[in-house]
């Protein structure tokens, strides 16, 4: 009988001992895991104060911290904070030149400004309407112009390759390399959408290639009379692309003549189709979709040598008149003057008024 008890007992402890082993084990490697997790914390946190005093170091010695008192527990404390600095502003060609001091009865931002009875040409108001100023994606209204008058297959597709790259600019586009559109939809998103590879391809698919397309429209601009305009590029991301106001409302003029521009530049949005993938756009000039406006052509353009930029063919109050906007300071600015020439023109008197500014 004893000996069963004993037997029994020591069974017993074969099966407790190891689950008790198993137990340490397990509070062990428990102890481990959150002695490891605080160490790796308390290194997270010694890692994020070194990069905060990095930063707050490299602030000071740009003079961008500001000190103030607070009272913590009833102790006066000093805390040192980074500020932030706004990034300077980048002056345009216009501000270099002075012309941004040039006041106007309106108040325009914009440093240049034109405006024409499209009838007579009878100038209605100008501001520096002389200058020669980069013009940016203004320029693919001479683009169209070269395109539609050359009477080219509009029919035909063409392929968006390396050279369409913008390595002036860097900017980006929906345009993968080895797209292909037809030349009518690469017209289209170029003048209504501003798409700079569209615009790149339609000059390099030119007879000649692209310096041909842009002796085309140098020789396109001499013939309307722009004579303070010259191109370098299809796509006006080059500040080397200047023209005047007066000259570019002449290219209005010829452009508004060319119905499919008309159409082009003015479409709200179109879907595209390319390598089997439709693509939306849209219009940059959010005035087309303003009801209350009557507009038959329209470009607008922006780089930072240029400041932002609008050209329109509008009607107000039944008269057809011209509008040139060069080197305007806000992303909105251009069209808040565009409604500001409008009220001045609806105010005015049957027999029109001049209003030169400097």
């Amino acid at each position: 009988m004893f000996k069963l008890a004993l037997s029994a007992l020591f069974s017993l402890l074969l099966v407790f001992i190891p689950a008790q082993a198993a137990k340490a084990q397990q509070a062990d490697s428990s102890t481990v895991k959150k002695s490891a997790t605080k160490k790796s914390t308390a290194k997270k946190v010694v890692v994020a104060k070194s990069r905060v005093v990095v930063r707050h170091r490299a602030a000071k010695a740009q003079g961008r911290t500001s000190k103030r008192t607070v009272v913590v527990r009833g102790k006066r404390k000093v805390v040192i904070q980074s500020v932030r600095v706004a990034a300077p502003s980048v002056q345009t060609m216009g501000d270099l030149a002075g012309l941004n001091l040039t006041r106007d009865p309106l108040d325009l931002k914009s440093s240049v400004a034109l405006v024409l009875d499209q009838s007579n040409s009878e100038v209605l108001f100008e501001k520096n309407a002389n200058v020669a100023l980069p013009i940016a994606s203004i320029t693919k209204l001479m683009t169209g112009l070269v395109v539609v008058q050359a009477r080219q297959d509009m029919t035909e597709m063409l392929k968006v390759t390396d050279d369409d790259i913008d390595r002036e600019k860097f900017t980006r586009s929906r345009l993968k390399i080895g797209s292909e559109l037809s030349r009518s939809d690469m017209l289209h998103i170029a003048l209504m959408s501003s798409e700079n590879r569209a615009a790149s391809a339609l000059g390099r698919n030119y007879p000649g290639g692209l310096p041909a397309f842009v002796a085309a429209m140098n020789a396109k601009a001499r013939l309307l009379g722009m004579n303070d305009t010259h191109y370098v590029d299809s796509s006006g991301l080059s500040k080397f692309n200047v023209a005047s106001a007066r000259d570019l409302a002449k290219l209005v003029m010829a452009s508004h003549n060319e119905p499919l521009l008309r159409q082009y530049s003015t479409d709200q949005k179109t879907i595209v189709e390319t390598n089997g993938v439709p693509m939306r756009y849209g219009n940059t000039n959010r005035l087309v979709n303003n009801p209350d406006w009557d507009i038959g052509l329209q470009k607008t353009g922006f780089i930072n040598e240029a400041g932002r930029c609008l050209v329109m063919q509008a009607k107000i109050e039944g008269r057809a008149v011209i509008m040139v906007f060069l080197d305007s300071k806000g992303t909105q600015s251009r069209s808040a003057d565009a409604g500001r020439m409008r009220k001045w023109l609806e105010a005015l008197k049957p027999t029109g008024m001049s209003v030169p500014g400097g």
